[in-house]
């Protein structure tokens, strides 16, 4: 494809795959604009593998050099915190694990970037995601996996706005990140042997992202009791946004045998633990915030596959529909650690056919 003069404004984040966009895009003929969004203050770098610290600006304005491109960075901090961050809170503080990639690309990424974009004339929106845009019949665009399926980040993508992808591209999602990497060497881009950034954009490597979210936002956090299946006392804890469903390590108490987070009662912050790994296991799970893709489901069971975690291998499950964008999914077999604030994501082979916010499980 040759698109000699057509604007494309690329999310750089300092990466590799970005930056390897951003270069795919060049080769193609664009008229490439790289932008770098800074989320946090510079005080709060948290070093190279932080995906938006002053490190990865510096990265992503090399590579900008390296191509000849215009590069600016944007400022998003106070939006990131109220769109992102804060929501993100109030998940942890309701016993809840959040996903803040799903809603920083939902709000920020392929919301406010995307708005950017159109602003300046671009035709078209880039990020060094790997993901797949197709086009069905009808000319409705829909998400498909990357082509490299260890690095699909499709799962991350599934509340975008479906509109959106018809002025979106992810120019590696063809690509593995072998073949990327080596893209980023026959080109001399400076950051081709560069780490993977973190998957949250503040991370705090001495706390742990949930501490780490609470000392930012200057929030307190009420202590509570851990308690196994009966109710014993086992311990005390200092927060139930330090725990998640299924979690193991980090518990604060010795049993003399592995435990698991089994549960969390945030009205009187109580965690409960289990030592028997079958206790995990759910049968499905409710789901709301749903949302479909390039279609209006009008079936009342659909057989697909599904994932509630990213890097999960997909897992065959029927969906049931509800009303006021809800959804009921079955497991083929049970599922360990289905996590109330996680995203359900539903797949038909590599096309992504949509997805929500996981509720809760059913036994």
């Amino acid at each position: 494809m040759i698109a000699q003069g057509k604007r494309v404004v690329t999310a750089m984040s300092g990466g590799v795959d970005s930056s390897v966009a951003a270069a795919l895009l060049l080769e193609q003929g664009f008229e490439v604009v790289g932008v770098t969004l800074q989320l946090q203050a510079c005080d709060e770098s948290v070093g190279g593998r932080s995906c938006c610290g002053t490190d990865s600006i510096a990265q992503a304005r090399a590579a900008a050099g390296r191509l000849g491109i215009h590069h600016y960075v944007l400022e998003y901090r106070q939006s990131f915190e109220e769109t992102v961050l804060l929501p993100s809170w109030q998940e942890y503080s309701r016993g809840r694990t959040p996903n803040p990639c799903v809603i920083c690309n939902e709000h920020i990424k392929f919301g406010m970037l995307l708005d950017y974009a159109v602003a300046l004339g671009a035709y078209k929106l880039a990020t060094g995601h790997y993901a797949r845009v197709g086009t069905r019949k009808n000319g409705v665009p829909f998400l498909r996996r990357g082509a490299d399926y260890r690095k699909d980040q499709s799962y991350f993508l599934f509340s975008i706005r479906p509109e959106a992808l018809s002025e979106v591209l992810f120019p590696i999602g063809e690509f593995t990140k072998e073949e990327v990497r080596s893209i980023a060497l026959r080109i001399g881009l400076p950051n081709a042997g560069r780490q993977e950034s973190q998957d949250a954009c503040f991370a705090a490597k001495e706390t742990g992202y949930p501490e780490g979210l609470r000392r930012r936002l200057h929030k307190t956090a009420a202590p509570g009791p851990l308690v196994d299946e009966e109710g014993r006392l086992l311990g005390m804890h200092t927060g139930i946004h330090q725990f998640t469903i299924g979690q193991r390590r980090g518990l604060g108490v010795a049993l003399g045998s592995p435990a698991w987070v089994k549960s969390i009662d945030p009205e009187i912050a109580a965690v409960v633990l289990t030592t028997g790994k079958e206790a995990l296991a759910a049968r499905g799970l409710m789901a709301t915030g749903v949302r479909w893709i390039g279609f209006v489901p009008k079936f009342k069971r659909l057989r697909c596959s599904i994932q509630v975690r990213y890097n999960q291998a997909p897992v065959p499950a029927a969906v049931e529909p509800g009303e006021d964008a809800t959804a009921r999914v079955w497991f083929d077999r049970p599922l360990r650690a289905v996590t109330p604030g996680q995203a359900v994501v539903f797949f038909h082979g590599d096309r992504v056919l949509g997805g929500g916010w996981i509720e809760r499980s059913e036994q």
